[in-house]
């Protein structure tokens, strides 16, 4: 599973720097793929849904910080637990049920964020 970020976020930003793949972002704050990744121009994600690395994609929350599932990786390959729930001093990293992926996608989807 991805990990979430729940409405219980104090708004510290601990768990920001944590993530070795860059997939949480402050509130209200675009992202892109392309960031803390390998990914760069036109990505195609094997379904026919291809889109630009670099462009930048809508905020997912606009009141806590939020974690982009699909740059999620539960720390797989990196480390031995998800480093945002490791430092968060409110507990509110948990896993996201709407998101669930076995280890063996985790690793591959690390593989293809850093081109491994």
């Amino acid at each position: 599973m991805a990990i979430k970020i729940t409405d219980e976020c104090i708004n510290c930003g601990a768990c920001e720097p944590e993530c070795p793949n860059n997939a949480i972002y402050d509130a209200g704050v675009t992202w892109k793929f392309s960031e803390g990744t390998a990914l760069d121009g036109v990505i195609d994600f094997g379904d026919g849904v291809t889109l630009d690395a670099n462009e930048p994609q809508e905020a997912i929350s606009n009141e806590v910080y939020y974690i982009v599932s699909d740059k999620c990786t539960e720390c797989k390959g990196f480390h031995d637990e998800p480093q945002c729930a490791a430092v968060c001093p409110v507990d509110c990293c948990v896993e996201d049920e709407e998101v669930v992926e076995t280890e063996e996608e985790l690793l591959a989807k690390k593989a293809w964020l850093h081109a491994e």
